[in-house]
């Protein structure tokens, strides 16, 4: 997540326009700079170069390569994710901010298929974000793949504990119901989701989603969910 790993590291940044010169501070600026502007790709090599301009005992180092790695997963190169996030851990980035990287390794591991790599991870990242709903949200769309409808249950369940009007956690929290073959709270969910955020990227999915029931996608916001 673009985190807070990202924004601690540019807290250093010069305010200014970004010097043209190869310091770590200013590498970091040059990293906020592109991703502000969409630039994932270019985003993350900047944030690498920063880290290698970083003493490796320097603390910042390791978020600078968590950073990269972050970046990396937004761009689409999970392999290029997972190096830098287990450079960020080699060098010993500790407490929430090492659970929010092996997240981020975890997010990795999943988008190369490789899943046993993922929850092992997500497992060790646990007791350091166990109250980030992203943390359970991941879990719940990871246990899907896994074919894993207890586990994907559960770990939505203690997303909504945490967020409970997130559209995000909505939609997945009717995925999850779908996949456990319980369509009446699928589309309640679903609905939800729609309602919550009616311009948005996950009222939309909510939407299609609910067109794809036999019922009508009727657009509702019931107070509780069905039993």
């Amino acid at each position: 997540m673009i985190l807070a790993i990202a924004a601690a590291v540019a807290a250093a940044a010069p305010p200014a326009a970004c010097p043209n010169v190869a310091t770590p501070d200013a590498l970091v600026c040059r990293a906020m700079e592109a991703k502000k502007a969409g630039n994932e790709q270019g985003a993350a090599l900047a944030f690498e170069e920063a880290a290698r301009a970083t003493p490796d005992k320097d603390p910042k180092a390791a978020r600078l390569w968590a950073a990269a790695g972050n970046l990396w997963i937004a761009a689409g190169q999970p392999g290029k994710a997972a190096f830098d996030l287990d450079r960020a851990l080699a060098q010993g980035i500790s407490g929430p901010e090492r659970g929010e990287v092996l997240l981020d390794r975890a997010r990795a591991a999943e988008a190369q298929g490789d899943l046993k790599t993922a929850r092992t991870r997500l497992n060790d990242a646990r007791a350091m974000i166990a109250e980030d709903p992203f943390y359970w949200y991941f879990s719940a769309a990871l246990a899907i793949r896994e074919n894993d409808a207890a586990t994907a249950q559960s770990s939505i369940g203690e997303a909504l504990k945490l967020a409970p009007s997130d559209p995000t956690v909505l939609f997945e929290a009717g995925h999850v119901a779908h996949f456990a073959g319980d369509e009446t709270k699928a589309r309640y969910y679903w609905q939800q989701a729609a309602s919550a955020d009616p311009n948005g990227q996950s009222g939309k999915a909510a939407r299609e989603a609910l067109g794809m029931l036999a019922a009508p996608a009727t657009v509702t916001k019931p107070a509780q969910p069905p039993k």
